[in-house]
């Protein structure tokens, strides 16, 4: 019983340490964004921004919910806030290829 114990507290440390490195990553993308040299030129790349910039806030309220269950503890994960976290990890990747793919255009 104590092992499983154990193992549940290191995998939300794990999740807390994960859900952290993506929001500083999003963080620093972020401010590359706001950059000048991001600046859009276009009508669809304003479009863009401007949609990136929501997809961002929407992010980084989920990540202070999250984060905020995880530390109480109020997220078991055997449970549905299992799931709410591995979609706040989706949403993280796909933002990610989202400003990516902006920032190459």
């Amino acid at each position: 019983m104590e092992n499983i114990t154990q193992n549940n507290i290191e995998h939300q440390q794990e999740l807390l340490v994960r859900v952290e490195r993506n929001n500083k990553m999003v963080q620093r993308l972020s401010q590359k964004l706001n950059s000048y040299t991001c600046e859009p030129k276009c009508p669809q790349q304003f479009e863009k921004f401007y949609e990136l910039k929501r997809s961002i806030q929407n992010y980084t309220k989920h990540h202070h919910r999250i984060v905020s269950k995880i530390q109480q503890r109020k997220t078991d994960l055997k449970e549905a806030n299992n799931k709410e976290v591995e979609q706040h990890l989706k949403h993280f990747k796909k933002l990610e290829n989202d400003i990516a793919s902006y920032l190459v255009d």
